[in-house]
């Protein structure tokens, strides 16, 4: 994985302002143009996928930036304000219901840019993939209510989704980059933040998990007969394997809630998998119908059977380190932060804005990054 990195996102209730959307999407109309023009589209997304970068450009419109809404509302704005025929990339999907229509509004701006069926339907791939991931190989208690591709006439992309916890209320986001993926199963994101690094995460795009994923597949491959069998084997409760062996902590007795199985599995599913036989770990993530509750399952009887164990470590490496609502983070890598903020700065002050909001738009880039203020 590249970077990845933790941020407070609490969720806040509500909407922007109608007069702060308005402003943002002004500005960011400003800001962009700048950028692709100095330095590129390929850049731009490039930019757009580092998740610091991200914070920055949104904290400059005007946005709070350990808020949940950071990630909606900017994404809001930045699509609102890109005009795909004239910038040369262009923003689809969203928060909700908008996220449901990103497939027809990649078809509708891939016949703009005149890609190719096949490059339209490679995009809308792309796009189902990173969501089936973030939702069902990664499982980090996290739903995911916004999703948004970016993608450039010449094919490249970036996905900006952020999840939900619903026990803690706090968001995680996730972002990918077309560049830095050679396996979409295999450490595809470009970062992941979130809130806190939690104490067990099923990753089933770990490096780690790679002999798990060879042995979910040979398990759909097999008669589903075989399958049913290792899955009573963990669920029944009077098994010679007890569940107390594997499933409580001896001390309390209690459920070790990482590897509770799934209560139930949809085995006419699994024999469409089965007809299907899927070659790799991808093809069978891919397939419509295969959700957390199979990628689960899988995952446990390849552990506790066939003693192959996945990843449960949190992709999330470190923190930070960020105070209150004033944004006064505390950087880990400041060079790649100073390089990401001057990037911002340059733009400011190329911007077809006025001096007063641009003396505005660096005193906030400023207060992001107190250390760095020339």
């Amino acid at each position: 994985m590249g970077k990845t990195g933790v941020v407070n996102l609490p969720l806040h209730p509500g909407k922007a302002p109608r007069w702060l959307f308005k402003r943002m999407v002004s500005l960011s109309k400003a800001i962009v143009e700048v950028i692709s023009y100095e330095y590129g589209t390929d850049e731009f997304l490039r930019r757009i996928s580092d998740p610091f970068w991200f914070q920055a450009l949104s904290c400059v419109l005007g946005f709070d930036w350990h808020s949940s809404g950071t990630t909606t509302v900017t994404c809001g704005a930045l699509k609102e304000a890109v005009d795909p025929e004239k910038f040369g990339f262009a923003l689809v999907g969203g928060k909700g219901k908008a996220s449901r229509k990103t497939l027809n509004e990649i078809e509708k701006i891939g016949e703009l840019y005149n890609l190719s069926t096949l490059s339209i339907e490679e995009l809308k791939y792309s796009s189902r993939m990173a969501a089936k991931i973030d939702n069902a190989a990664v499982q980090d208690g996290h739903n995911l209510y916004h999703h948004v591709l970016i993608f450039s006439e010449n094919k490249k992309w970036v996905v900006i989704q952020q999840g939900l916890g619903a026990e803690t209320n706090y968001a995680r986001r996730y972002h990918w980059l077309s560049d830095n993926i050679e396996s979409f199963v295999c450490e595809p994101h470009s970062a992941i933040v979130g809130d806190i690094r939690q104490e067990k995460v099923l990753d089933m795009t770990a490096k780690l998990s790679g002999s798990a994923q060879k042995i979910a597949v040979d398990l759909v491959n097999d008669n589903p007969i075989h399958l049913k069998e290792n899955w009573a084997e963990l669920t029944r409760p009077l098994n010679q394997k007890t569940l107390d062996d594997w499933l409580h902590d001896k001390q309390s007795k209690k459920p070790i809630e990482y590897l509770n199985m799934p209560k139930t599995i949809n085995w006419s599913k699994m024999k469409e998998i089965y007809d299907f036989q899927p070659n790799n770990y991808e093809q069978l993530l891919s397939i419509k119908g295969v959700g957390p509750n199979t990628i689960r399952a899988l995952a446990l009887i390849s552990d506790l059977i066939y003693g192959e164990k996945p990843s449960w470590s949190d992709p999330v490496k470190f923190s930070f380190t960020v105070g209150g609502k004033d944004g006064v983070p505390f950087p880990v890598d400041r060079e790649a932060m100073d390089q990401s903020t001057e990037l911002i700065r340059q733009g400011i002050r190329q911007a077809k804005i006025g001096n007063r909001e641009k003396i505005n738009v660096l005193r906030r880039l400023k207060e992001f990054i107190p250390y760095n203020s020339n």
